[in-house]
């Protein structure tokens, strides 16, 4: 059984941080890319960031590039998202994702609510 648990979210001011973090069960995820991504009230599932296995490469959304770090540790299996000078259009829930290759196979956490008042 593979599962993924979200945690870290929470309330917080404009400009303020905080750190998420998922953990994977049932398998280990450290061949596969991780990522993460969001959904605001009323809106679809939007991608955030993703590491690659090697950490070679990274990649984040335009409107979080610069101020969120997305990080991992294959001991742990975890993936970690550091978010910084947050603003309200942060605000959503916040989902783990795993790519799993060959199978071009996706899992997903049930999320964390992150809130960014003003």
């Amino acid at each position: 059984q593979v599962q993924l648990v979200e945690s870290g979210g929470g309330s917080v001011q404009a400009g303020g941080s905080l750190s998420l973090s998922c953990r994977a069960a049932g398998r280990s995820f450290s061949s596969f890319a991780m990522g993460w991504f969001r959904q605001a009230p009323g809106k679809a599932r939007d991608f955030v960031a993703t590491v690659s296995t090697d950490r070679g490469y990274t990649y984040y959304a335009d409107s979080v590039r610069g101020r969120f770090t997305i990080t991992r540790n294959n001991a742990e299996n975890t993936v970690y998202l550091q978010m910084n000078r947050l603003e309200p259009e942060d605000t959503g829930v916040y989902y783990c994702n795993v790519h799993s290759d060959p199978e071009n196979a996706d899992y997903w956490g049930l999320g964390t609510q992150v809130t960014v008042t003003s």
